[in-house]
C-alpha cells in the first residue's frame, strides 16, 4: 500500500509546467444545435483567444480556444492540446507554446486547451485529470464525450475540417490523446504522445477505426512515466505502445533507427516505421537522460511542438494527404 501511494503523490506533483494571465472579458452566449442540448458562454481571455464553459453530464467544464489566422484561407484543421495529471490548460498553453504555431495564417488550425475535471477518490481528491484509466480507472468523468461535445460545438461556429483534428499532449494528456485514437477514432487522424503511454485499460480494449499516425517522445530517466512502463500503477512500456500500433497499422517491423548526439550528455534515437497502411507513420522520439518534461530544443537538441506539428500537418483521416 505504501509504494502505490508514493507513486501516485509523485505523479500528482510532477506533470504541470508554465504560468497564466488574463484580460477583460466579453461575454457571448452560443447556443447548441445538437441533439444534446448543450449551450456554452464564451468569454475573450486574449486576443483570438476565448475561454468557453458549458455542462456536460452535470460537470461544469471549460477550454480555452484560439482561433485560425483571420487571413487563413478554407477549413482550419483542429488541434487539442491535453495538460498533465493535476496541471491545467493554461499551464499547458504556457508550457508547450503551439500558440505561435497557430498564429500564421499558412499553418491553418484551431488550437484548443481543454481543462480536466477533477479526480475524486480517497487517494486523488480534487486533482485535474483525464479518464484514460491507469491510475485514473476509479474516475467516472466521460473525457471522451467531453471532447467529441466540443468538436460538435465548434464545427457548429467554424470552418472546420473534419478529416483533420489531432491531439497531443503531456503526461496524462498523452494517455488521453491514445484513448481517443481507441475510442473517438472516427474522429481523430493522428496523435501525439510526450512523456505520455497507452494504459492497461485502453491498450486491451483498443478499438481503432482507421490506421492512425502516431509520434511518442519519451525520456529514458523518466520515473513518473517509465520508459518500461509500471505495471502496478497501469502503464504500458513505451515499446509495447510502438508495437501496438505498428502491428495494428501493419508497418514494416523492423524500424529506421537515426542516433543523434546533441549535447555532451543528450543523445536522441528516432525510430521511425514505414511501408504502414495508408501511407501512415509510427515515430519514437527516445531522449536519453531526460525526465518527466516536455522536451525544447534548447535543452534536448529537438523541440516537441514544431516536431508534432510537421508530423501531424501531413495527415488527414484517409492517411498521408497527396
Amino acid at each position: 500500500m505504501y509504494k502505490p501511494l508514493l507513486s501516485l503523490i509523485f505523479l500528482m506533483t510532477s506533470c504541470g509546467g508554465g504560468g497564466s494571465s488574463s484580460s477583460d472579458e466579453v461575454t457571448t452566449i452560443v447556443p447548441d444545435n445538437t441533439n444534446n442540448n448543450y449551450s456554452e458562454i464564451c468569454t475573450d481571455y486574449q486576443e483570438r483567444i476565448l475561454k468557453c464553459e458549458f455542462t456536460h453530464k452535470g460537470l461544469d467544464r471549460y477550454y480555452y480556444i484560439q482561433l485560425a489566422h483571420p487571413e487563413a484561407e478554407g477549413s482550419s484543421s483542429l488541434l487539442f492540446n491535453l495538460h498533465g495529471y493535476n496541471s491545467s490548460a493554461i499551464e499547458q498553453m504556457n508550457y508547450t507554446r503551439f500558440n505561435d504555431l497557430a498564429n500564421t495564417k499558412e499553418n491553418n488550425f484551431i488550437l484548443i486547451h481543454p481543462q480536466g475535471a477533477e479526480l475524486n477518490t480517497i487517494l486523488t481528491y480534487g486533482s485535474s485529470h483525464w479518464n484514460s484509466g491507469a491510475w485514473t480507472v476509479g474516475s467516472n468523468v466521460d473525457d471522451i464525450g467531453f471532447i467529441d461535445t466540443i468538436i460538435e460545438l465548434v464545427s457548429q461556429k467554424y470552418n472546420l475540417n473534419q478529416e483533420r483534428i489531432y491531439s497531443t499532449g503531456m503526461s496524462n494528456g498523452g494517455f488521453m490523446s491514445y484513448h481517443l485514437a481507441c475510442n473517438l477514432s472516427s474522429k481523430i487522424a493522428a496523435v501525439a504522445s510526450v512523456t505520455g503511454s497507452m494504459s492497461k485499460e485502453t491498450y486491451e480494449d483498443c478499438n481503432p477505426a482507421h490506421p492512425t499516425s502516431i509520434i511518442q517522445f519519451h525520456g529514458t530517466d523518466d520515473f513518473t512515466v517509465p520508459f518500461d512502463g509500471n505495471s502496478r500503477l497501469g502503464m504500458r512500456s513505451i515499446n509495447d505502445v510502438m508495437d501496438y500500433w505498428k502491428s495494428y497499422n501493419a508497418c514494416d517491423p523492423d524500424g529506421v533507427s537515426i542516433i543523434t548526439d546533441y549535447f555532451i550528455e543528450i543523445s536522441v534515437q528516432h525510430d521511425t516505421y514505414l511501408n504502414c497502411l495508408n501511407d501512415v507513420k509510427v515515430e519514437l522520439y527516445k531522449i536519453e537522460g531526460m525526465g518527466h518534461r516536455w522536451p525544447y530544443k534548447n535543452l534536448q537538441g529537438i523541440g516537441a511542438t514544431e516536431k508534432i506539428w510537421e508530423f501531424i500537418n501531413l495527415y488527414d483521416i484517409n492517411g498521408m494527404i497527396d
